[in-house]
């Protein structure tokens, strides 16, 4: 009997606690789910010869970092397969490996991983903007608005929620979301655009954020689509109560609109301007293990690049730096057909990794980020590459 319940409790064991990690799911992205999120052939070979061309600034006068979260090189992969063999991010000249670890975790999360971005240094795991040891940190946005330059923030998920806080907030906890939506307020941000209005004007302290906001001249949209309307040097784009709609369930082109709107407001500073572009949604078709949802938050991300390219081609002045903060779900591809734009996957996680994740850059001083390197040399990197 002693023997049989020792053989039970083995097997209960390897169901319930080692079987998920081996593989958690298998599922399938096919052509219809993705045809939304393709782009034509003819936009991806201009922008190929667009990158092709030598650039003849020094330095760059502006930096836009682009951050897909939890975008390992399978997410990548996933995405070119489903787009039948082309992404922009493939016409990035110069590419590297970061080295995602924070402080105090072998795997990062994503308050850690962009702190180490914005600060320059290994924090621990819920930090936002702030050091190991919970002081407050400058962050790369901050330096570039006391120099004059300005300052954007553009997420497909609450603008308060990790990645895009730990730009501009200084907070011990991630989850301190009040909080960090009053941080906006004690800078001069130019243009932010993603959800979390709830944040602003639903707060247990009853501060209304959206009419200090307004005070100090910003103009508060609430939709993608007012964002024509806005006439103002300064706009908060506000536009869904928590996060925006993932890609699958009909967001359609927010990420790329609300990009080329931020690009187009902050390149009217002759200074220059630093803007942080975050693809929030790959990370959680990770978590769900999704390969529809890793795959079209993929592609949503990639359209954008697509965009940032184009401006950065003719512009000539900036530079584009594409990564990762870590990845999710531990995906792997193990199967699939480029022509016909399937991708099957299978996952170890339901969580995030600790394999390195791949850096590309264009524009002056993109050399800079070739090879492997650790998260926080990005930090020290865009200021050698703006002269600082």
């Amino acid at each position: 009997m002693d023997k049989i319940f020792t053989i039970m409790k083995k097997y209960l064991f390897s169901l319930f606690f080692v079987a998920p990690f081996v593989c958690w799911s298998q599922n399938y992205t096919k052509p219809e789910q993705t045809d939304k999120a393709r782009f034509e052939n003819q936009e991806f070979y201009e922008v190929k010869n667009y990158t092709k061309k030598k650039i003849k600034a020094q330095r760059p006068k502006n930096i836009i970092f682009l951050i897909g979260d939890g975008m390992g090189t399978s997410q990548v992969y996933a995405g070119l397969v489903a787009n039948k063999g082309d992404l922009y991010i493939c016409t990035m000249p110069v590419s590297g490996f970061s080295k995602t670890n924070s402080s105090d975790k072998f795997i990062t999360d994503s308050a850690a991983g962009a702190t180490a971005f914005s600060i320059g240094e290994k924090t621990y795991n819920g930090a936002i903007g702030v050091d190991k040891n919970g002081v407050p940190k400058q962050t790369i946005l901050e330096m570039a608005e006391a120099k004059g330059l300005g300052t954007g923030l553009i997420s497909t998920c609450a603008i308060t929620h990790a990645t895009p806080a730990s730009f501009i907030a200084h907070q011990q906890n991630r989850g301190m979301q009040e909080e960090i939506a009053a941080d906006f307020l004690k800078t001069d941000i130019d243009v932010f655009i993603g959800g979390g209005r709830k944040y602003f004007n639903q707060r247990k302290d009853g501060r209304d954020l959206l009419r200090e906001l307004e005070a100090k001249d910003y103009d508060v949209i609430a939709s993608i689509d007012s964002l024509r309307f806005s006439k103002g040097d300064k706009v908060a784009g506000l536009i869904a109560e928590e996060h925006p709609e993932p890609m699958i369930l009909g967001r359609g082109d927010m990420l790329v609109r609300a990009s080329r709107f931020g690009m187009d407001k902050l390149k009217k500073n002759k200074t220059g301007f630093f803007l942080m572009i975050e693809g929030s949604q790959i990370d959680w078709g990770g978590h769900d293990n999704n390969v529809p949802y890793i795959t079209t938050e993929m592609l949503d991300f990639d359209k954008t690049i697509g965009e940032v390219l184009k401006f950065a081609s003719k512009n000539g002045e900036t530079l584009v730096v594409i990564t990762a903060d870590h990845e999710t779900g531990g995906f792997a591809i193990t199967g699939g057909h480029i022509e016909k734009g399937i991708v099957e996957g299978k996952f170890t996680t339901g969580g995030h990794t600790a394999v390195m994740v791949p850096v590309y850059a264009y524009g002056p001083k993109a050399e800079l980020f070739s090879g492997i390197m650790e998260n926080t040399d990005i930090f020290y990197k865009f200021k050698e590459a703006l002269g600082w």
